[in-house]
């Protein structure tokens, strides 16, 4: 899947994004292109070379020509946006930048989106740079963002419409709440809100140690020359081999030796019940060279209180041992198609762009008895609706 990286060398802004995109491969008559399908006149994006510690990189400025900056409000842009001839798309993450900022914006002035006054960002340099980089992604074919921890100045402050702001900008740093960001002591505001929402709505996170084959890079310049650091925005993009997601659960054991084995299916029906992700039996000699049963759970960890709820009220155990466990795993996602037996749920497996499906069990279990067919068939029969499936591990 093509993917871009987005390396916030010294924060990221709007300009600094198309700054990078051009220096990654789109040429200025594209985006002067989609200014002119938004319906803007006398707005025109220019690009130049400069260098910034030794780097050649791009600069870019939108050119506004006997226009005075515009407050607007939301649903303004919005309807902008949606008039325009931008694909589908563009326009779909066009919005989703919009709102991020928008709901910053409300929360910071304790407002609603609705009726939050759009100031910098409603201005048209900042549409440009907004939908510029959501058409951006679509030129490239980027199916997938990531970036580093932002990086955020502090100890300054920054000239708003609303006056004499603190660093880090209070609108930038509510839109990151949940994002990596690095808190800097450069006096600077080295991300805007425009470059912290396109982060915030368009990237996946962190890339950490997947197989990045970069194939193009590009570098967008900050306005002012910064010093401690290159003013810079870094995208590279590439190839990524087998993106697997990742996430963190908590081992639960426990060895038990002195219970009725009748109740251990009860116990695991209770613990898939309130959030395992897996719960299973091994038998075990314990000391004294007595038989027992070791019981393991998976589960998130915010289910790590019920589970031991579980064990400790359902079981003989007086203690149980808890592990933290990254895992990783293919992407995976639930659809509901149709086959010759109807509406089916199946899973939907992706690795290297191809996509796997595989019928769940309890779907071929509920249509082999309403059908008086042999499980085994209905496996066998589905599997002749996937022929696109490069594995049939699943059908017996």
């Amino acid at each position: 899947m093509r993917t871009a990286y987005f390396d916030t060398i010294a924060g990221v802004s709007g300009d600094m994004t198309l700054a990078a995109f051009i220096g990654a491969g789109v040429r200025l008559e594209d985006l002067q292109g989609m200014v002119s399908q938004l319906g803007l006149e006398g707005v025109e994006v220019q690009a130049s070379h400069i260098v910034r510690n030794g780097i050649t990189a791009v600069k870019v400025d939108v050119v506004i020509s006997d226009r005075p900056k515009q407050h607007r409000h939301l649903k303004e842009i919005i309807s902008m946006i949606d008039e325009s001839s931008l694909n589908g798309k563009v326009k779909v993450n066009a919005r989703k930048i919009f709102l991020e900022v928008g709901k910053a914006e409300a929360k910071v002035h304790n407002t609603t989106v609705e009726k939050v006054h759009f100031h910098e960002v409603g201005a048209l340099d900042s549409i440009v740079d907004i939908v510029g980089a959501a058409f951006c992604v679509d030129l490239l074919g980027i199916g997938k963002i990531y970036s580093s921890p932002v990086k955020l100045g502090s100890g300054g402050f920054v000239k708003t419409d609303h006056g004499n702001l603190p660093l880090p900008g209070p609108a930038a740093v509510e839109i990151l709440k949940g994002y990596p960001t690095v808190l800097t002591d450069i006096p600077y505001e080295l991300t805007t809100p425009t470059g912290a929402a396109i982060i915030k709505a368009l990237s996946s996170g962190m890339l950490s140690s997947e197989k990045f084959v970069v194939e193009e890079i590009g570098y967008g310049a900050g306005t002012r020359e910064i010093g401690e650091i290159p003013n810079l925005l870094r995208i590279m993009i590439g190839q990524v081999a087998d993106i697997l997601e990742q996430d963190e659960i908590v081992s639960i054991e426990t060895n038990i030796d002195d219970m009725n084995p009748e109740i251990y299916p009860f116990i695991l029906e209770q613990l898939f019940t309130r959030g395992a992700v897996d719960a299973y039996l091994i038998p075990i000699i314990m000391k004294k060279g007595r038989p027992g049963v070791l019981l393991s759970v998976l589960a998130p960890r915010v289910h790590l209180d019920a589970m031991t709820e579980i064990i400790f009220t359902q079981t003989t155990t007086l203690g149980v041992r808890i592990q933290s466990i990254e895992r990783r795993k293919l992407p995976r996602e639930e659809r509901v198609i149709g086959t010759r037996f109807g509406k089916v749920r199946v899973k939907v497996i992706k690795r290297d762009g191809r996509e796997q499906i595989v019928p769940e069990y309890e779907e071929c279990k509920r249509l082999a008895m309403e059908r008086k067919v042999p499980l085994i068939e209905i496996y066998r029969q589905l599997g002749e609706e996937f022929p696109e499936n490069e594995s049939k591990k699943w059908i017996l």
